[in-house]
């Protein structure tokens, strides 16, 4: 390749089929199928999230180049199988998105042009009638059929409730959420006080599938919420051990009185 030249997706599918060579490829790629990838890919997933987080864009290249590559990996072990292979997986990909976008595509074509303009609330209406339908036609009758088990919690948790909802079980309102809330938390003091630890445990549970029902009606996302305090209290921590130790201390040397009045201090910054 000349210097003036950049790599090509052909290129990279070129370097997949090398790295997976039987007699020259790569040792532990060649080690690897579809179940022992999948934690590379969560973790480049939430790499990705994490420099979009932070608004690095040069980083936000660079993981979306190694998301990509997962997809590569899984094309490449499909065609391998004679399951799948990258064209057919990008075929489905492009039938299902202009079959989704019907206000977009008009008559199911690529160039076909719609010139009405549509509202955001009926584009969320037809797309999930279309995958509603979607689902019938895979024998998938529940409102609640296809939502990934692997989902993180509070995503699953999430996911589910939207899909309740659409079918009208809900709440009318944040008020009815909040009372739900106070209510699972009565039940889990009475666990407590019962000192039954099954119960607590599923009441904690209770508990945080409340609060992501709160966060829902909130307009708000219960991950990104999540991700957002932990970070707030991962920076107030470390602020703490600065401020310890610039006196000659560490945190475990402090008692209760003390860390409290530390992480006022830190939070009233």
């Amino acid at each position: 390749m000349a210097s003036t030249d950049q790599y090509s997706l052909a290129d990279l599918l070129r370097v997949m089929e090398r790295l997976r060579d039987p007699d020259h490829g790569c040792p532990w790629d060649l080690d690897q199928d579809f179940r022992s990838i999948v934690p590379s890919t969560l973790e480049e997933c939430y790499e990705l999230a994490e420099a979009i987080e932070h608004d690095n864009f040069p980083h936000v290249a660079e993981e979306l180049g190694d998301v990509m590559f997962q997809v590569v990996f899984y094309a490449q072990l499909g065609k391998e199988r004679g399951l799948f292979s990258f064209d057919s997986v990008v075929h489905t990909l492009v039938d299902k998105l202009v079959r989704r976008h019907p206000h977009v595509f008009a008559n199911g074509e690529i160039e076909g042009v719609v010139d009405e303009r549509t509202e955001v609330a009926d584009v969320k209406i037809t797309w999930e009638a279309i995958k509603q339908q979607e689902r019938e036609a895979r024998q998938q009758t529940s409102a609640l059929a296809d939502v990934p088990v692997a989902l993180p919690a509070l995503v699953r948790a999430q996911k589910l409730q939207k899909r309740a909802a659409r079918v009208g079980f809900d709440w009318s309102d944040t008020e009815g959420v909040l009372d739900k809330v106070e209510e699972e938390v009565r039940e889990l003091r009475a666990a407590l006080t019962a000192g039954d630890g099954e119960g607590t445990a599923e009441e904690v549970g209770d508990v945080l599938f409340s609060m992501v029902n709160l966060v829902r009606h909130l307009k708000l996302d219960a991950e990104s919420a999540l991700r957002h305090s932990s970070a707030k209290f991962e920076s107030r921590f470390t602020a703490m051990e600065s401020i310890a130790g610039d006196s000659g201390a560490s945190l475990a040397e402090l008692d209760q009185q003390q860390l409290e009045r530390l992480w006022e201090q830190v939070k009233s910054r």
